[in-house]
């Protein structure tokens, strides 16, 4: 019995459409259910297709035409064009042009042609791509830049380096503050050239002054700001450190350590090392030294000769009131702050564009010196009218009997006088001193006598009293 036929081959079935693929009941229904947001599906297309990889467009290449004008410039002003350069793709306030003294609007000269307004439509990928339209070509020009600097650091003296040495691209590229780095344990450069170094036996300056007013203490740079404060003794310890750190011989070290690894840098040799070799170190140094200074002679004996001013009888020397003005050392001790002031200097006030203190029409203050009533005026003459002329004394008197009248003072001080002129009858019978006379403390603790109730009772008034009307009248009632 023959073998039973091999199945047919397979291999032209990818070719087949998708579409003329039957379904596969077997594939889950949320895998092969279209979803909602991915459109409806057409007649005749693959029933995967929105599980299949799509094909998008690439965007990424699209950018802006920088540059890019569309065609020779107009020779004659159009109205609605920019009035600096003439184009019509902009406004007067957009123009990237250089801003002419006289437009193109008025003048009608070098009329620039219209850019090209491209509308460019980028995806959320293109949208968000920092490089996206970035020429590569633009960076030959710093690594030309770079090739010139290592060219021109090479002529230097003792700058040429050993070709036969290991140098590192990286190492040449280092940062100015990086320069001088040394290698810690783990490996990695350790910067040795950060500002404001503090050593682990320094206290720390937020523990000098503990008063919350006056230490101003910045967590990002760990530092004290105004050296924490600026007339306490935490300023005057601050400032003391930074003396010693940068004079005698911790100065002389660092300059001896620096030598060495800019002696390192240039030349490869490691003898000099300042701590494995410290006695070469100084006598090299000691030897440049004594060349630097030897240079530095001969080069102003030159300029001596040349010039004249070596000795006080030629006619070359400088005057005496030249000599006196020359900038000489100094001893006095300075220290300057990052931004380049002095340290616990008294901060000047920042100084108006305005005029300050300009006293006009015979005002010895501003305007604006007094206030009062909700009013601006002058503190020398109480004047509310800007600009006017000051009455000194004589313009406060005025205010002050204004403010009177206004508040009626005046005529609270006249009607007790008017008071006492109307109740003022004096009786035949007793004196006009005992009208006004008040009782003293003695009388009043010794009791009420009987003159002054009878007195009282003659000269009491009751309003509720029905004859209490026909008192002081001789008339009779009928």
């Amino acid at each position: 019995m023959p073998p039973p036929p091999p199945p047919p081959s397979r291999r032209n079935d990818s070719k087949a459409s998708a579409a003329s693929k039957e379904e596969n009941i077997y594939i889950p229904s949320f895998i092969s259910k279209r979803p909602f947001y991915a459109g409806e599906e057409e007649e005749g297309t693959d029933y995967l297709e929105h599980q299949r990889l799509q094909k998008t467009k690439d965007d990424q290449s699209k950018w802006y035409d920088r540059g890019r004008k569309l065609g020779p410039a107009a020779t004659k002003y159009r109205k609605g064009a920019c009035e600096n350069c003439g184009a019509m793709t902009h406004k007067a306030k957009d123009c990237l042009n250089r801003p002419r003294a006289k437009g193109a609007k008025w003048t009608g000269r070098d009329i620039q042609a219209d850019e090209v307004v491209q509308d460019v439509e980028l995806g959320w990928d293109a949208k968000r791509d920092r490089w996206n339209g970035y020429d590569p070509k633009e960076y030959r020009r710093v690594v030309d830049r770079f090739n010139q600097m290592d060219e021109l650091r090479a002529q230097l003296p003792g700058g040429a380096k050993d070709k036969e040495g290991d140098i590192d691209g990286d190492e040449d590229s280092r940062d100015a503050g990086e320069k001088y780095a040394e290698e810690s344990d783990m490996g990695r450069h350790q910067s040795t050239a950060t500002r404001q170094l503090r050593i682990r036996e320094d206290t720390a300056k937020y523990l000098l002054n503990l008063d919350l007013e006056s230490a101003k203490y910045d967590p990002k740079t760990r530092t004290m700001v105004d050296a924490g404060a600026t007339a306490d003794k935490a300023a005057q310890l601050f400032a003391e450190e930074g003396y010693l750190r940068a004079s005698g011989d911790a100065a002389e070290f660092e300059r001896a350590q620096k030598y060495a690894w800019e002696k390192q840098e240039r030349s490869g040799d490691t003898t000099q090392h300042m701590q494995a070799n410290p006695t070469a170190g100084e006598f090299y140094r000691k030897k440049e030294r004594e060349e630097a200074e030897r240079r530095r002679l001969e080069r102003v004996k030159a300029l001596q000769d040349k010039y004249g001013g070596a000795d006080d009888d030629d006619a070359h020397a400088l005057p005496a009131s030249l000599r006196d003005a020359a900038v000489t050392e100094s001893e006095q001790f300075v220290e300057y702050d990052e931004s380049g002031l002095i340290k616990g200097a008294p901060k000047a006030s920042a100084k108006s564009k305005y005029a300050e203190d300009v006293h006009i029409n015979n005002h010895t203050s501003v305007w604006g010196s007094w206030w009062s009533n909700f009013k601006w005026g002058y503190s020398c003459c109480h004047s509310f009218i800007k600009n006017s002329y000051c009455t000194g004394e004589e313009g406060k008197q005025a205010w002050e009997a204004a403010e009177k009248q206004r508040m009626g003072v005046s005529l609270i001080e006249e009607a007790p006088e008017e008071k006492e002129a109307v109740d003022e009858k004096p009786d035949e019978a007793e004196p006009a001193q005992q009208a006004g006379k008040k009782r003293t403390i003695e009388e009043m603790k010794g009791g009420v006598s009987e003159a002054e109730l009878d007195e009282y009772r003659r000269k009491r008034a009751a309003a509720d009293d029905p004859m209490a009307k026909f008192l002081g009248q001789d008339e009779l009632v009928r």
